[in-house]
């Protein structure tokens, strides 16, 4: 009932900078917590960056003062600011939401991730 649509990926050289975008769609009723998680090739996937409704973040450590994670609560848009890219960030960057949507009589909790993008550093 909610769908999320990733963009921005793609290839970019070691020290760059690349700007992913999501967006959430459907019977939204609320969204909670929003974020990015990535998975390398071989590698299990990992938390990058959430952001909740009040504005709070966190991030993981191998990323903490490159990448910047933003939200616009009335577009139910999320952001991620990568920059000093580096050849380890290389992965497929899923993101993810978790709130509740409206159903015909009420509403229920979703828990949805995005189709990802590929985030490629490379010189």
């Amino acid at each position: 009932q909610v769908q999320l649509v990733e963009s921005g990926g793609g290839l970019v050289q070691p020290a760059g900078s690349l700007r992913l975008a999501c967006a959430a769609s459907g019977s939204i009723r609320s969204i909670n917590a929003m974020g990015w998680y990535r998975q390398a090739p071989g590698k299990q996937r990992e938390l990058v960056a959430t952001t909740s409704s009040g504005g709070s973040t966190n991030y993981a450590d191998s990323v903490k003062g490159r990448f910047t994670i933003s939200r616009d609560n009335a577009e139910n848009t999320v952001h991620l600011q990568m920059n000093s890219l580096k050849p380890e960030d290389t992965a497929v960057y899923y993101c993810h939401a978790v709130g509740t949507y409206y159903t015909a009589l009420y509403y229920r909790n979703f828990d949805t991730w995005g189709q990802g993008t590929q985030v490629t550093v490379s010189s």
